[in-house]
């Protein structure tokens, strides 16, 4: 079968382009031996099958970036039969850098060159027929996002796959050609191989001091390694400047020459409506309260909705529950199970789904719009506090409505190591489940003060515990160098595909690992072993914590949904006056402890999908050490609070 590889800039439009042909067809896979991630799908078109994978977004084939090592592998290690390069056509000249090096692989291509609304906004004129004459490959103009020219696309695709047609390669100055000669025939054919490239790319390769490529001829022929630095040497004592920057150099003037050939810039008379937009949202300080409006606003919508679809849902849910009590023999092992499943169903379709469809549909609009970005770049100083990228404020603020959401916004980061130190922090934030627990417990009994004492101490367990992690997984941070998009009207097709994409991880990953908790939580019930798990937990929960027994078995039951644990501690303890059998200092380490300890199930699913597995245990031991370490601390020092 065909293999298609999608290969372009960020922001390019390379996944709607991916969607537009995939849609939710799309399977989610992993790199061997990374948790960097790529979507492949099978397309049929015209009659002709083919595998598209969807590269991950890279600015060249040189950078050291993980992304760029990774796609840059697949590209030569599985030599994909050809390669669609997406440009974007408002920034054709930066664009044009990268289909340069891609040309260096001698793999078929074909140049999709997108956005084109963008860059007639722009005042920017390509000729299109020129510029496909200049690289000898086929250039289809394309606004994917509308599926404009996809088709055309796609069928000049499978042409050049049949016909195996290379495009043209591109010639430096003499002095460079030279020692790019002299370094492909002092390489033997079995380097050659096992790099998987051709021998002027693995020239060029050498020249740009690129690592993996520099230690894979030393492996296989150290002997030509002063060869190869003295020929490096005189590029570089030619230049007055290292070899890499020469090669750089030569490449963004033959883009910026070959622009220029192609394309004709009009002034534009009237001022920017991005600029005059951003000029609002990037301000120093009318960006941070925007910013704020609209977080607030989307996290307002998104708990009104859920909280009017919730209560509807659950009350026919509770009905069903009432139904079967009545039809069912009561105590049976069938009415147990059958108990369990209306419990499993009920965590997914009346407590997460009415959160979780509006937040996804959210959180689509905000990043197709543009808004994203920018809000990552306004927030990327504070957030290097504690050692993360801007863009983990958005997982951040929805996990005070929910954890499952926010764990899914999480792709949104690049670097798997962000990633996993988001992932955990997320989950330490009081969602809308353990919010409850805060109001029906602190807030109730002890009052208002205390409620918002605990969430500023869970801002400062965050803050602190960011640290503590960016320190024990040490990374170079730079700083955010971010490309700002421009605005873009999202279209109702690529909206809905979208939504139902990421929406379907929760149902198939997340949603059967609450049914099965579920079941096996009745089963515990109906076999009668509360008491033994009481017991077993005894030790932590009665002699490390200081709270009763009784408590151990909600526990557990909060790890299935976390309002649960409410709901179970009226049932171990006999009341739902909490404070005839509980202190306040009770009640505070019994809240503190069910505010940080493991996650619920449906959030551990969608840990297992974003981290992986072992990311989602490094998880529940560290929120569970975390837990016992607070709750232990507010035990000792209860008078402080």
């Amino acid at each position: 079968m065909i293999r298609v590889a999608l290969v372009g800039q960020p922001n390019c439009g390379k996944s709607a382009l991916f969607n537009s042909v995939a849609g939710y067809k799309a399977m989610v896979s992993n790199f061997p031996g990374t948790t960097i991630e790529y979507l492949s799908s099978q397309v049929l078109i015209n009659g002709d099958r083919f595998d598209l994978i969807d590269l991950p977004g890279i600015y060249s084939l040189s950078s050291p970036e993980s992304e760029e090592l990774i796609s840059r592998r697949y590209l030569l290690r599985e030599h994909p039969d050809v390669i669609i390069n997406i440009m974007d056509a408002s920034v054709l000249s930066r664009s044009l850098e990268l289909t340069l090096e891609l040309l260096d692989l001698q793999i078929p291509m074909v140049v999709c060159l997108n956005m084109m609304d963008e860059a007639q906004k722009k005042g920017i004129q390509i000729d299109v027929d020129h510029l496909s004459q200049e690289l000898e490959v086929p250039v289809i103009p394309t606004i994917a996002i509308r599926g404009s020219g996809v088709t055309e696309l796609f069928k000049t695709t499978l042409d050049i796959a049949h016909s195996m047609s290379h495009g043209k390669i591109f010639s430096f100055s003499q002095d460079i050609e030279d020692v790019v000669s002299k370094i492909g025939s002092l390489a033997h054919e079995a380097l050659v191989k096992n790099t998987g490239s051709s021998r002027r790319f693995l020239s060029l390769k050498f020249l740009e001091q690129d690592k993996e490529f520099e230690d894979q001829i030393f492996k296989s022929a150290p002997a030509l390694m002063p060869a190869l630095k003295k020929l490096r040497k005189e590029i570089s004592d030619c230049r007055g400047k290292p070899a890499d920057m020469a090669i750089l150099s030569e490449r963004h003037a033959l883009a910026m020459n070959l622009f220029e050939h192609v394309a004709k810039v009009r002034p534009r008379k009237k001022r920017s409506v991005r600029i005059q937009i951003d000029k609002y949202i990037l301000h120093p300080v009318l960006g941070y309260v925007l910013l704020a409006g609209i977080l607030f606003g989307l996290f307002t919508l998104v708990f009104g909705f859920g909280k009017e679809v919730e209560a509807p849902l659950l009350a026919q849910f509770e009905r069903w529950a009432l139904y079967l009590n009545q039809h069912v023999e009561k105590g049976s092992l069938f009415s147990f199970i059958m108990n369990g499943l209306i419990q499993g169903f009920t965590g997914g379709i009346g407590i997460v789904l009415p959160y979780l469809i509006p937040f996804i549909i959210g959180l689509s609009l905000l990043e197709d719009i543009g808004y994203l970005p920018r809000a990552a770049f306004l927030m990327d100083a504070i957030m290097h506090r504690i050692g993360l990228h801007g863009k983990s404020v958005i997982p951040f603020v929805l996990s005070y409505g929910c954890n499952v959401p926010a764990i899914m916004a999480i792709r949104i980061l690049e670097k798997p190591r962000d990633r996993y130190i988001t992932a955990i922090l997320a989950t330490l934030i009081p969602c809308a489940a353990r919010t409850t627990i805060i109001f029906a417990i602190i807030g109730f009994y002890l009052g208002p003060l205390y409620a918002l004492s605990l969430y500023l101490f869970n801002i400062l367990v965050i803050a602190v515990a960011g640290k503590i992690l960016s320190m024990l997984m040490p990374e170079p941070s730079p700083g955010l160098v971010l490309e700002i998009p421009s605005y873009r009207l999202p279209t109702l097709s690529a909206l809905c595909k979208k939504t139902w994409f990421r929406l379907r991880e929760f149902i198939v990953i997340a949603w059967p690992l609450l049914i099965v908790g579920s079941l096996i939580l009745s089963l515990l019930e109906y076999f009668k072993l509360s008491g033994f798990i009481n017991d077993l937990l005894s030790p932590l929960i009665s002699s490390v914590l200081g709270l009763p027994e009784a408590v151990g078995i909600t526990l557990i039951f909060g790890i299935l949904r976390k309002e649960l644990t409410l709901v179970m501690l009226v049932q171990a303890l006999g009341t739902s006056d909490f404070s005839v059998v509980m202190t306040h200092a009770q009640m505070l380490v019994f809240t503190v402890f069910s505010l940080f300890y493991v996650p619920c199930l449906a959030t551990l699913g969608m840990l297992r999908s974003v981290i992986g597995t072992r990311g989602m245990v490094l998880t529940l031991i560290f929120t569970t050490g975390l837990a016992i370490l607070i709750a232990l601390f507010f035990r000792i020092v209860p008078v402080i609070f």
